[in-house]
């Protein structure tokens, strides 16, 4: 790379979720000029992720009017337990077949011909909030990310609070001893009760075994092959009884999880994002805040809650802002 392209104010940000997969090309002043969006992959193994993740960004970089190599660099944000010196993630269970370490960075940087910083996808969007949205008021926020999974973030004293490369893991805090199974293997993590994923396998199996529900039916009329957030929301728009068991079931767990987390590190707020946290919006965010209520401890005072300020962007922007 030239050094005229090692200065170019434009760099890519990439989300990689378990439903989606979005990248941006962002300018100096964090305005999108270019995107594209894939499905994740749903089966093979880190490889196919990673390939997919850069064809989303050649054809982002390609909307901006440019090469990837002319980029200053692209941020990944992927779900996991990530090295950012080394560029690995790890044990990102959502994805297919990644139980292992993986070198996300080092393979996107072949794929793209420029620098790739990759962080964890949670941490990045709320650093982003922190920065430049809902979070700029505060030092201290507990992010909680509602999608395929329950993704955490945390900033403590205005710094970014990562542990080891594996902090704000809450969708694997406890909430039931011996509870339903979590796709990581353990019980009664709030993941097993709120994770898109795991309530729809709950779903599927409830169907199989009798219950009525127009899940599958809203699924295919919409031309998806999973119960995506935008497919739970018509469910719940059709006042269908499962989907609405199901997800007053991951409020509740929610709130449960959130509280506790509170409880343990008293931050300023929460902000509530991912795939279904930003579908359903305000009046969601007010219920988990409700659910909250029930497990905050007396003496403390209450956390402010808000949804994202940056909405389905903020997650790649975080991503970008790493370069």
């Amino acid at each position: 790379m030239s050094e005229a392209d090692s200065d170019a104010p434009l760099r890519g940000g990439i989300d990689l979720g378990g439903t989606k997969i979005e990248a941006v090309v962002f300018d100096a002043e964090n305005q999108a000029k270019g995107s594209a969006r894939h499905p994740t992959p749903t089966s093979g193994g880190p490889a196919d992720v990673a390939a997919a993740m850069g064809v989303a960004m050649h054809e982002a970089a390609q909307a901006a009017g440019l090469t990837t190599a002319q980029l200053k660099g692209v941020g990944v944000g992927s779900p996991g337990s990530v090295d950012g010196a080394n560029g690995t993630v790890a044990s990102a269970r959502n994805l297919p077949g990644w139980d292992g370490s993986y070198a996300l960075g080092q393979e996107l940087e072949h794929a793209l011909g420029t620098r790739v910083v990759v962080g964890n996808d949670v941490q990045v969007a709320i650093t982003a909030e922190y920065q430049l949205g809902a979070g700029r008021p505060y030092a201290s926020l507990l992010g909680v990310f509602w999608g395929t999974g329950v993704g955490g973030g945390l900033i403590l004293g205005g710094t970014p609070w990562r542990g080891r490369g594996g902090a704000g893991e809450i969708g694997h805090m406890v909430i039931e001893r011996g509870g339903r199974r979590c796709p990581c293997g353990n019980r009664g993590c709030l993941e097993a009760y709120a994770g898109r994923g795991a309530m729809e396998a709950r779903a599927r199996k409830l169907i199989a075994d009798g219950r009525d529900s127009d899940l599958p039916k809203i699924m295919r009329d919409k031309g998806r092959t999973r119960f995506t957030s935008s497919v739970w929301a018509k469910a719940l728009e059709h006042e269908d009884p499962l989907a609405t068991e199901l997800i007053d079931q991951a409020v509740n767990a929610l709130g449960a999880g959130i509280a506790s987390a509170v409880n343990l590190l008293d931050v300023e707020a929460v902000i509530i994002g991912g795939g279904l946290g930003v579908r359903f919006g305000d009046p969601y965010a007010e219920r988990i805040r409700a659910a909250m209520k029930k497990h905050l401890f007396p003496g403390h005072q209450d956390p402010d809650v808000h949804l994202t300020g940056l909405g389905d962007l903020g997650g790649a922007l975080g991503a970008a802002l790493l370069v």
